[in-house]
């Protein structure tokens, strides 16, 4: 794949070879594929069904089903690494789903080298989490509702990942944001909380359009929505009708993964608990979208301008990110702005084809370690905190919290790209592979890595250092910063761990040379500079970013009330870059005044004509009553006149 800048804007073109899906039929190991769902997905039923007779150990039911879903996708792991290449991707039909005249859809699971990677992940982080979680939900007097939603995340994100077909994506779809609004919710007594699940929900059914009608326009197009049956025919659909798959897909994907335009709901769902925003953001729901492109890899190399549509959506929302985590004093919020903005990062790896496929991936995996990790370790810096969020509160907590503080370090070190941690090695592949197909897109993508550099380094230097005079820190009286207790040390310890070698992924070209089967070999243009030039320049970029953070804020006193005389940018950054006015603007109010207009015209128009004949079928009942008094002598009158009206006609009648 070749671009110029010129083209950017009509769509990336491609000459590589598009892998088509040939699946094997389950045996063995592979045939227990459904377990993987089953058992988180049991686990959800007995919590939520059960009720307070599962009280006393239902956490310990949730975790145990997430760590045997992880045991059971590390032998599945295993085993399909000892499958020659050819064999790796297997099929396991369980049943038919629907059967209706020539659509017949089955509950089909396939398990590849795409799939098993994100089996991995999401068990293996989710487990973590929910370890994490019995410390920190300990005192929730609801925790074991808690784990039983935490274990139906879990089910319907490995529904997602592990389908043989859009359908059944469509399933885990669904069930991840259900999952997402009652865990965003949880604290529903807090307004705030009710209002971000709502708006997680709303937000994501936008998406979940695109997703459906996408759908829709596969099995018209194809006649089959399973992924093997579209990539053996791909080649043979018209571009136009591959534009519109890959745009709707696209919708869907902004609004899982929280891309612009759809990216407003990502940052209110902090007021979820922090193990909610660690699954969320780490090993579940934002990378929804991301392995939907990936996976739909064989529609985009047909579909060039959905491809530049992807590419530009994730310019606009790695840098939009970052600049939001800029201004934030939550330490929740500059990690969400975070996430979105490294959710960038991998879509514009899935944008960039064949040259970024794999790194996409690969950087989904890092930061699903150190982003777990952060949002982990940040929980536990509000556990000593009493629960306070804004960073302006901390300072000089690095003694306090040792543990804490170290492994938040490796996911501080690992995100901002420091050379040897894990996201050295994933996101400067993206940017390299950026800048070997548009010198713009590579600049913009440098440009959010040094801003990266610098919010995440103000994080540091105001939860973890910068201390009042009194050498102190600024923490509210009664508050004693203590570390946490070792069930929520621990997992901070391994993710710690990860986020400094999970660069390991690449040793000997591993990770790409396993999923080529599914995405294709990597294949790329020419960079504009040798790669350890720009491998310099990115490092270079990084520690501007550090250096800046620490000029501005390292060396200066931070006042506790953040200052209300700043730059029109701050504000704006503040107010997440004004996505909810933008909303409001753009979708919001105009659909007030429409359904107020639609409901003035069924009141008026509609409800008027109903209630007019109602009306006036109304007064003919009342002057009809009038003559049904119950009174014989009054019937008798009637009939008189009657007659009498009767005999006058007659008389009539023959005078004529």
């Amino acid at each position: 794949m070749t671009t110029q800048i010129a083209p950017l804007l009509t769509g990336l073109a491609t000459d590589v070879h598009v892998p088509v899906l040939s699946p094997v039929a389950a045996d063995g190991i592979f045939s227990l594929s459904w377990l993987l769902i089953v058992l988180p997905l049991a686990g959800a039923a007995i919590l939520l069904v059960g009720g307070r007779r599962t009280n006393a150990w239902g956490h310990l039911l949730g975790t145990a089903t997430a760590v045997g879903a992880f045991v059971l996708g590390l032998i599945t792991f295993f085993a399909l690494m000892g499958r020659d290449g050819d064999d790796r991707q297997v099929l396991n039909h369980l049943f038919t789903w629907i059967e209706v005249g020539g659509f017949e859809v089955g509950m089909d699971l396939l398990v590849d080298q795409l799939s098993i990677l994100f089996v991995l992940l999401i068990t293996g982080v989710g487990s973590l989490i929910h370890i994490y979680s019995i410390g920190y939900m300990e005192h929730d007097e609801r925790r074991r509702r808690f784990f039983g939603y935490l274990n139906l995340f879990i089910a319907a994100m490995l529904t997602l990942v592990l389908a043989g077909n859009y359908l059944v994506v469509f399933l885990g779809w669904e069930g991840v944001g259900l999952a997402s609004y009652l865990l965003i919710g949880f604290w529903q007594h807090k307004p705030s909380a009710a209002a971000a699940a709502k708006k997680a929900f709303v937000i994501n059914r936008v998406g979940d359009i695109g997703m459906s009608l996408a759908i829709m326009l596969i099995f018209v197009t194809f006649g089959t929505i399973s992924f093997a049956g579209v990539s053996a025919a791909a080649e043979g659909a018209s571009e136009s009708t591959m534009t519109a798959i890959g745009l709707l897909l696209l919708l869907g994907a902004c609004g899982k993964s929280a891309q612009v335009p759809l990216q407003a709901w990502l940052l209110d769902a902090m007021e979820g608990p922090t193990p909610v925003s660690a699954l969320i953001h780490a090993a579940t729901m934002v990378t929804a979208g991301v392995y939907l492109v990936v996976r739909s890899n064989f529609i985009y190399e047909f579909a060039p301008t959905a491809q530049t549509a992807v590419v530009l959506v994730a310019v606009v929302t790695l840098l939009w990110g970052a600049v939001i985590g800029c201004a934030k004093d939550d330490i929740k919020k500059v990690l969400a702005g975070s996430t979105m903005s490294q959710i960038g990062y991998m879509m514009l790896g899935a944008g960039l084809g064949p040259a970024g496929y794999a790194f996409a991936i690969f950087h989904l995996i890092t930061h699903g370690f150190f982003k777990a990790n952060m949002f982990l370790g940040a929980g536990s810096v509000m556990h000593a905190m009493d629960d306070d969020v804004n960073m302006r509160h901390y300072g000089a907590l690095r003694k306090a919290l040792p543990v804490t503080f170290l492994t938040f370090a490796m996911g501080y070190l690992a995100i901002i790209g420091f050379p040897g941690f894990a996201g050295f090695w994933s996101k400067d592949k993206i940017i390299e592979a950026a800048f070997a197909e548009n010198i713009v897109v590579g600049i913009a993508a440098l440009i959010g890595a040094g801003v990266t550099a610098f919010y995440m380094t103000r994080l540091m230097l105001l939860t973890f250092f910068t201390p009042e005079p009194d050498g102190h820190g600024r923490w509210e009286d009664g508050v004693h910063p203590h570390e946490s207790p070792k069930v929520m040390t621990i997992p901070l310890i391994v993710l710690g761990a990860l986020s400094v070698l999970g660069g390991a992924l690449l040793i000997n070209n591993w990770i790409v040379d396993w999923l080529s089967p599914v995405v294709g070999e990597v294949h790329h243009g020419h960079l504009p500079v040798p790669v350890l030039v720009l491998t310099l320049i990115v490092v270079a970029t990084v520690a501007a970013g550090v250096a800046l953070a620490w000029f501005t804020i390292g060396r200066t006193q931070v006042p506790r009330v953040a200052p209300t005389d700043v730059s029109v940018f701050t504000r704006a950054a503040r107010a997440d870059l004004y996505g909810d006015t933008i909303n409001d603007t753009l979708v919001v109010t105009p659909g007030r005044h429409l359904v107020a207009g639609l409901t003035t015209f069924d009141n008026s128009v509609i409800d008027g004509a109903v209630e007019g004949q109602a009306a006036g079928m109304g007064g003919l009942a009342r002057v009809s009553r009038t003559v049904q008094n119950g009174f014989v002598r009054s019937y008798a009158l009637w009939v008189l006149v009657g007659a009498s009206l009767v005999v006058l006609v007659m008389l009539g009648v023959n005078g004529l």
